[in-house]
């Protein structure tokens, strides 16, 4: 048996044909725009910004990008970060991660008005998806991950989920989302003990780590769903956490790398900017009250 390829490319291509419609009916005044902040000169964060603001023009979406330098202060930052959210043709706004080392991303991160938090990193939306508050902004490889599962018309009801990787970005909003989906959960790390073991008692593998090819076939239990979030370059070559040659064997579905989660990363992103905007227009202009937004 070889596993079924999920193709996150076709997926998210077909997200963004969909999006582009939506988004070609709106008045011309209520183009969404999503405002994106990069610190410093990281290659990898450049190529990932540049992939977005191709598929931003692609679905008609406006993308500007603020380049700051590696020393930009803290509080330099924070100023940028208000302008934005003041900035009533902002709908979205991300600020690319990593941040240099003096800077404190959470401080940051908190920093972005939830309503604008098209990331879903600012606490106060990473708090709402933990209580399952089905209007929060979930952030963009989770949100990617649930799609790709869903496309496997797979039942998630009951089905245990093993993630390995606790991260802000990936991991644990990945377990809040399959929590709300009625997976059982569980969450592995690189403190876990015998980590081969937990995974195979998986229906649903999220490997989310940055190990190149971790995960073996021998690690899966027969029939699991793999979805790989890795992306590690080998000898110039791409790669993820699962061996993907080997694991397929024995995997029912499988995302490669590339090709897999990270196009569906970007197509919620927008997916998340287009909302975002719909959501401002709806409210009107009236801004938000709910006391986390401003420091009234």
């Amino acid at each position: 048996m070889t596993a079924q390829i999920i193709d996150g490319k076709k997926i998210a291509s077909e997200i963004r044909a969909d999006l582009a419609k939506k988004v070609e009916q709106l008045p011309g005044e209520l183009m969404p725009v999503l405002a994106v902040v990069l610190v410093g000169d990281n290659e990898a964060s450049r190529i990932y910004v540049r992939n977005k603001q191709k598929a931003a023009a692609e679905v008609g979406i406006g993308c500007e990008v603020l380049e700051m330098n590696e020393g930009i202060g803290e509080n330099a930052l924070l100023a940028t970060i208000e302008e934005l959210n003041e900035n009533p043709h902002v709908s979205g706004i991300i600020v690319q991660l990593p941040l240099p080392e003096h800077i404190n991303p959470l401080k940051i991160l908190s920093a972005i008005r939830p309503e604008k938090d098209v990331d879903g990193f600012n606490p106060y939306n990473a708090g709402l998806l933990a209580c399952k508050e089905p209007e929060t902004v979930v952030s963009a490889t989770p949100k990617g991950i649930l799609k790709l599962l869903q496309s496997t018309g797979i039942d998630l009801c009951g089905k245990h989920a093993v993630i390995i990787g606790r991260s802000n970005i990936v991991g644990r909003p990945t377990a809040m989302v399959l929590l709300n989906h009625d997976c059982t959960v569980s969450v592995t790390h690189s403190k876990t003990v015998d980590l081969p073991s937990i995974v195979r008692q998986a229906d649903i593998v999220v490997a989310a780590c940055g190990c190149p090819n971790l995960v073996k076939k021998d690690w899966l239990k027969e029939g699991a769903v793999v979805i790989d979030v890795g992306i590690n370059r080998v000898e110039g070559k791409l790669c993820g956490d699962v061996d993907f040659e080997d694991a397929k064997e024995k995997a029912s579905f499988i995302t490669p790398v590339p090709g897999g989660v990270g196009p569906m990363t970007v197509a919620m992103l927008l997916e998340n900017t287009y909302e975002a905007a719909l959501k401002q227009q709806n409210s009107h202009g009236h801004h938000c009250h709910c006391g986390h937004c401003h420091h009234s």
